[in-house]
């Protein structure tokens, strides 16, 4: 009997530049409608795709505060969702729905 085994799929592994991490923020903004853990757990998967422990010495946060925040369990502040954009080098806008 041949088994198959599959390897989890993460999306950090897949936003190697930073052309791919904006079309993947655009992409949950537009389908995650307005629940504010779709992009908390979004900012999390570019921030484990751009190397967790750095971002936490930029943005002055704990590793495991910043895991937990962006887990879309959390409930980040939107300072703490603003210093992880600004320290990943993103700028949130806005534009008209």
């Amino acid at each position: 009997m041949n088994t198959e085994t599959f390897s989890r799929y993460d999306t950090a592994e897949y936003l190697k530049s930073e052309e791919q991490i904006a079309a993947y923020l655009e992409a949950i903004m537009d389908e995650g409608g307005d629940d504010p853990a779709v992009l908390a757990h979004a900012l999390g998967v570019v921030a484990r795709a751009r190397n967790m422990s750095q971002l936490a010495r930029d943005t002055g946060l704990t590793r495991e505060g910043l895991y937990k925040a962006l887990s879309g369990e959390g409930n980040p502040s939107l300072a703490t969702v603003m210093k992880v954009a600004h320290a990943l080098g993103l700028r949130i806008s806005f534009r008209p729905a």
